[in-house]
């Protein structure tokens, strides 16, 4: 081949393989920006009861993402000030005792208060008993009571994202609370009876899953995310229990989670779909609603799954003045009642043909 031609054809094939780069950093760049968007990274935050753990379990793989929570757990913030709260707080630093919580801001005194009221509200949540401030304050070290709306705030949000239970005040007069959980799970929340905590917040995160992977997530998309939290398939959780079970069968039974074996696939693969009582108890808008929550933002950030969300609830919207319209044609086709009090002799003959 002519030198000229050799030139020519090494100067197009460097061209073509300078596109091919810039075409698969382009690809790379969109790739990295949508997993960037999908929230799944920041899981909801464990550390909201004392807990103690091998020493072997202490760090893992995620310890980028668990040092990231460990300052968005129950609303720690080592830089926010409390003086809007009259809240002085005395750091105390001990390096030879061992952390009570899965992840916890160190120096931060306020994070083992927290833990202690949030296991009260769950021992109060599950005897079905009204909550006070009084009761709450009763149980708050007395040098940290000027914190207390502060620790309340991390406690509501603790309980919200890891439980699925909204902290709600019934009486602003006399202080009162109740919690309310987000879905009607039996045995408040627990699914099986006896001892337990409610599993609504697990429950909630998998629903996530599902609704930002398409509707469809596959099982290892579900254990992906939830190795994140620190739960393990056929590992005892200290809060949801085994959770293989949990999510395979016990919510699958309840109709909370479909569970079914991918199409065609060999081996076997099983991917997971919202249920039907799923879809009646919550909703696409509230489980975003949920996430954002978690990740400190509002669902309108999650732009593409914000916008599903919206056309779910106009589709709910729809379906529902069409049932009601429906029940009033079908309530209106119907003939006036008969009386209830039996009528006289004259009565019926002249009104013999009401009821006919």
């Amino acid at each position: 081949m002519p030198r000229g031609q050799k030139s020519k054809l090494h100067t197009h094939e460097k061209h073509h393989q300078a596109q091919g780069g810039i075409q698969h950093r382009r690809t790379a760049q969109a790739t990295a920006a949508k997993e960037k968007e999908f929230p799944s990274l920041v899981p909801p935050p464990l550390s909201v009861l004392p807990h103690r753990e091998p020493a072997a379990r202490s760090r893992n793989t995620l310890e980028t993402s668990q040092r990231a929570l460990s300052t968005k757990s129950a609303g720690v913030s080592p830089t926010r000030s409390y003086k809007g709260a009259n809240c002085k707080i005395e750091k105390k630093q001990s390096s030879s005792q061992a952390p009570l919580t899965t992840v916890q801001s160190q120096g931060d005194p306020l994070t083992e208060t927290t833990g202690v009221l949030v296991q009260f509200l769950m021992h109060m949540y599950k005897r079905k008993k009204l909550i006070t401030k009084a009761n709450m304050l009763k149980i708050v070290n007395k040098k940290y009571k000027n914190c207390f709306p502060e620790i309340l705030r991390r406690a509501s949000f603790s309980l919200e994202v890891v439980f699925g239970v909204d902290l709600k005040e019934v009486d602003s007069t006399k202080h009162s609370y109740t919690l309310v959980s987000k879905m009607d799970l039996p045995n408040n929340g627990t699914v099986s009876r006896g001892r337990g905590f409610p599993k609504t917040g697990l429950l909630m995160n998998i629903l996530g899953v599902i609704f930002m992977k398409g509707n469809c997530a596959t099982e290892e998309n579900i254990w992906e995310f939830l190795n994140k939290m620190r739960v393990y398939a056929g590992k005892r959780h200290f809060i949801f229990g085994e959770p293989r079970k949990l999510i395979t069968q016990d919510l699958v039974k309840l109709k909370y989670l479909e569970y079914r074996q991918v199409a065609n696939s060999d081996p076997a693969r099983y991917e997971f779909l919202w249920g039907p009582r799923a879809h009646a108890e919550t909703s696409k808008m509230k489980v975003l609603e949920f996430w954002a929550k978690i990740n400190h933002t509002v669902p309108s950030a999650f732009h593409s799954w914000y916008e599903e969300a919206l056309q779910d609830e106009e589709e709910q919207v729809k379906a529902t003045v069409a049932l009601q319209a429906e029940a009033d044609a079908t309530a209106s086709e119907y003939p006036r009642e008969c009386p209830t009090v039996p009528p006289t002799p004259n009565e019926v003959e002249v009104d013999s043909s009401h009821c006919g």
